[in-house]
């Protein structure tokens, strides 16, 4: 007679009570088809959805619209176009200088190309070409001025040689010409929207920049593209190779978790239960009226790295059930009961975390917090619900089953050798004799974290955009724009508001110049410009260019006179708004700080009747309101997100001291990692705000799933040891092979060729393996003195479904 196989089942399912269980469990197993269905149309649906989602992004959506300083801004806008989001194209002639009759054709078609494209405010643009570009001088004739482009100019010797007196007549060297005459550039104001009346198309705009620039290089010239859009149309480029990234991601972990189970049937439903939640969640997003930007590109592996941590802790629990005889349909039940609700409240801490997101005032962070939350919210449905129904169907190959009961038991294999493990390595921290010097450790950790991590910047560290590599193309033409025009494209401007037609009073004159004075004397502050600067210039060349003059002399007939003249980009057509402008080296954090503190300063000091000074407009005073709005939201925010985890854990184990041992490594993980932001240059920005709350989400997962075996097991009248040890066994060996498997495919994002993913990789790899190691080094060190053994449960309490009354496979552990 054959003998039996060693999985032999030893539970008949016809003695299994279908009605046993909670509500929830018998609705879904069983009517395990009907569930199915409803999932497959769902995925059916929301992958016709995702489809249609578009990439792109919006300057307003980085905007703080409730800060003061974008307030003003906004309520003068129309007074100051072109101090907004803006793109500089640099025209290089590498064979000699702009005076030059084929170079100055050639920058024509650029400009003239340049004007037509959607998305341009062509009123505001501005290039030697444009009737914009304007000189001012002092003549034999008084007070003259016209374009810079002189009247009949036809390319000869003379109408260069004019042309070469306007550009210096005009004030616009170091802004539109360069320093050193070999390039100008083509000011480029853009509208939120087309004449169409739809947002902006930063990709098809990027791609038009290209494609001009690719045209042009052709014709004898170099160009080099700055602003938002073209950082935007960069990232988005970058994001067919984020998806590279990605797919490695996927086979690393799929890879991983076969290595561990050794069941490719398992394994394959894991992935794809985490890739269907990816799907549903890039389906809703369109649904509901989103896009996917540069800022949530991370977001859909979040959501993937999350669905393979439930995932792969479903099919462990039905892998081990399996292993003890347990059909299939039946493990997967038990495992659902056991792990459900640390699931379930796994996911809604993930949740309510990034939902706090929602409380920062900049609509690309609220935009990516309800991605993350809607991408853990299905996750409730693909995870927890839809793989372990799947489970039930296929189960697991009888020979991963033996393996993981013999792993569970300590045996390497027939022989019966029990072996020494890491497990049982672990297992020791449980004893206050290895709890005492972890616990020492980690406070060490956490307090020089800490003194570190307060040299945590806000805002860019780095000129250009630290999105992107040092060598990136767009950033080697920001270098090229600091080297040559004396001032990068970052630029702070101050507004002047005044009683209409009093913009050109002395006494309101004289405090912007006071004012232009001070931001000159500021380091990081390249050159100045406003309506005062102005009148000194005119002034000293009505006096034969005498320096004694370069005054504001009380002669309001004559402040008026030079006042009418002047370009209306220095005040108001009403003469009720002035700006003073200051032309920044780079928008690091230091040198925006020291420009606010400055005018808020002065601000205190002048306001009246006559001025009131306001903060502020332009692309650097701009960034200098997000950075407040990002400094005053950043501990607030993991506050919010501590707080909605403590709740949540609080209601799931009614013990302060569970919540106290699972929530101490999270924040140790938090404090290391700011030192980490401080170690790899990186400031707190939009960019990077969301990644240390999405790195809670994450890592709450691993101390729930631990602590309910170990809170079950303490409350069966198990010792604190033995309790841990059947949580590792059952939980903490896929805690460590996901936290693994995680770090490791987030790892090889260092080779992206956008910094920003590299650095977020660094950062992610770094989060989860300190998540995983805090799980399983310092929760069972905080456990062994906060946690105590429970009164034995009554029989009553603990008695599973079918009376067996095993501690690995009892449904009463959750």
């Amino acid at each position: 007679m054959k003998a039996p196989h060693p999985l032999t089942l030893t539970h008949d399912d016809r003695q299994f009570d279908r009605q046993s269980g909670s509500l929830i469990e018998r609705a879904l197993f069983n009517h395990r088809p009907i569930v199915l269905l409803l999932c497959l149309l769902v995925t059916l649906m929301l992958g016709f959805q995702a489809t249609k989602l578009q990439l792109n992004a919006s300057y307003e959506k980085t905007l703080p619209h409730g800060h003061p300083y974008i307030a003003n801004w906004m309520a003068h806008q129309g007074d100051l176009r072109g101090l907004g989001n803006a793109v500089r194209i640099a025209v290089e002639n590498p064979s000699g200088d702009i005076y030059d009759a084929v170079y100055l054709d050639t920058l024509r078609a650029l400009s003239d190309q340049v004007f037509l494209l959607p998305g341009v405010d062509r009123a505001a643009m501005k290039s030697l070409w444009t009737p914009t570009m304007r000189w001012t001088g002092v003549t034999e004739e008084g007070l003259e001025g016209g374009p810079v482009i002189p009247d009949g100019y036809d390319g000869s010797p003379a109408s260069l040689d004019a042309l070469r007196l306007n550009v210096q007549r005009s004030g616009e060297i170091g802004q539109i010409v360069a320093q050193d005459a070999r390039s100008s550039v083509i000011f480029v104001p853009l509208l939120d929207h087309g004449a169409d009346g739809r947002p902006l198309d930063y990709v098809r705009l990027s791609e038009d920049f290209e494609r001009l620039r690719a045209e042009f290089d052709g014709r004898g010239v170099k160009l080099h593209i700055t602003g938002f859009a073209k950082i935007v149309g960069d990232l988005i480029e970058g994001l067919r190779q984020v998806l590279v990234f990605f797919a490695v991601a996927i086979v690393i972990a799929g890879a991983m978790v076969y290595a561990y189970t050794r069941c490719l049937r398992s394994t394959l439903l894991v992935v794809f239960a985490s890739l269907v939640a990816v799907v549903w969640q890039l389906g809703l997003l369109p649904t509901l009226g989103f896009a996917l930007d540069p800022y949530s590109m991370l977001v859909p592996f979040l959501v993937f790295a999350i669905g393979m941590s439930h995932g792969a802790q479903k099919m462990n629990g039905i892998m081990q059930d399996i292993g003890r005889g347990v059909p299939k349909w039946i493990a997967a039940r038990y495992t659902f009961r056991r792990l459900f609700l640390a699931g379930l409240t796994a996911l809604l801490a993930d949740a309510v975390g990034f939902a706090v997101l929602l409380a920062i005032d900049i609509r690309v962070i609220q935009e990516l917090a309800i991605a993350a939350s809607l991408g853990v919210g299905v996750l409730i449905f693909t995870n927890l619900i839809l793989l372990p129904i799947l489970l039930s169907y296929t189960g697991v190959n009888a020979t991963a089953a033996e393996r993981s009961l013999r792993a569970e038991q300590g045996f390497v294999g027939d022989d019966g050798h029990e072996r020494t493990t890491v497990w049982q390595a672990l297992e020791g921290f449980t004893t206050r004799r290895r709890a005492l010097p972890v616990i020492a450790v980690a406070l060490l950790l956490a307090v020089g974290g800490y003194l570190t991590s307060r040299h945590l910047a806000i805002g860019d560290l780095d000129p250009g955009a630290p999105e992107l590599r040092a060598d990136s193309r767009y950033n080697r033409d920001v270098g090229f724009i600091n080297a040559h025009y004396g001032a990068s494209s970052d630029v702070f401007a101050v507004m002047v508001t005044t009683p209409e037609g009093a913009c050109a009073d002395w006494a309101t004159l004289m405090k912007v110049d006071a004012l232009e004075w001070r931001l000159g004397q500021l380091p990081g502050v390249e050159a100045t410009n406003s309506l005062a600067r102005l009148n000194r210039l005119a002034l000293s060349g009505l006096n034969e260019g005498h320096p004694k003059w370069a005054e504001l002399i009380p002669n309001q007939a004559m402040l008026n006179m030079v006042t009418g003249n002047a370009p209306r980009g220095l005040y108001n057509e009403t003469c009720s708004l002035l700006t003073v402008s200051a032309f920044l080296s780079d928008h690091k954090a230091a040198t925006l700080d020291g420009l606010v503190g400055s005018v808020e300063g002065f601000a205190a000091d002048n306001d009246g009747d006559g001025a009131r000074f306001l903060l502020a407009a332009g692309s650097a005073g701009v960034e200098a309101a997000t950075n407040i709005v990002v400094r005053e939201a950043w501990h607030t925010m993991l506050g919010l997100v501590y707080a909605a985890v403590i709740v949540l854990a609080f209601i799931t184990f009614r013990s302060w001291r569970a919540v106290v041992v699972a929530v101490l490594p999270l924040m140790l993980t938090s404090v290391l990692a700011e030192a980490l932001m401080v170690w790899l240059g990186m400031g707190v920005k939009v960019a990077t705000l969301p990644v240390i709350a999405l790195g809670v989400g994450i890592g709450v997962d691993y101390a729930l799933y631990i602590l309910s075996v170990m809170l079950g097991q303490l409350r069966e009248g198990q010792t604190l040891g033995a309790s841990y040890r059947i949580a590792l066994h059952f939980t903490g060996r896929v805690v460590m092979l996901t936290g693994l498997t995680l770090a490791v495919g987030v790892a090889t994002w260092v080779a992206s060729p956008i910094k920003f993913q590299a650095d977020m990789g660094l950062l992610l790899a770094f989060m989860f393996l300190w998540n995983m190691l805090g799980a399983l080094v310092l929760l069972p060190a905080l456990s062994c003195w906060l946690l105590r053994p429970m009164e034995r449960a009554t029989a009553g309490n603990t008695e599973n479904a079918n009376g067996a009354n095993k501690p690995g496979h009892d449904p009463a552990l959750a």
